[in-house]
């Protein structure tokens, strides 16, 4: 009773299938090991997040220039509301950026 439907055409006895689903459902129990494996299989949006750091830096100066020319208290209160923004982005990006190295260097 072999059936051919595993990857790579594999065939594998019905004892060698059941031996296998014990296995995968215990790792699946393990939490730990499930988040860390979804982490792995989902793209990482640092791009996006690098380029939010740009536009909110970039506003946070046109902001803060134009506070200090005009003295609007607009202007003061926008670039007081953007530029906690901008540093909490930063420091994610800076962050992940740095994981991402130690990530690296642990499998050299």
């Amino acid at each position: 009773m072999n059936e051919r439907d595993e990857p790579d055409d594999i065939m594998l006895s019905d004892h060698e299938r059941i031996a296998l689903r014990h296995i995968e459902a215990g790792l699946g129990d393990d939490r730990r090991l499930v988040r860390r494996m979804g982490r792995m299989e989902r793209p990482r949006p640092w791009r996006l997040l690098a380029l939010s750091v740009a536009m909110l830096a970039c506003a946070s100066l046109i902001l803060a220039v134009l506070g200090i020319r005009t003295s609007a208290p607009v202007a003061i209160w926008s670039f007081a509301a953007v530029w906690p923004l901008t540093l909490l982005q930063a420091f994610r990006l800076l962050c992940r950026t740095s994981s991402a190295r130690d990530r690296f260097t642990s499998w050299l």
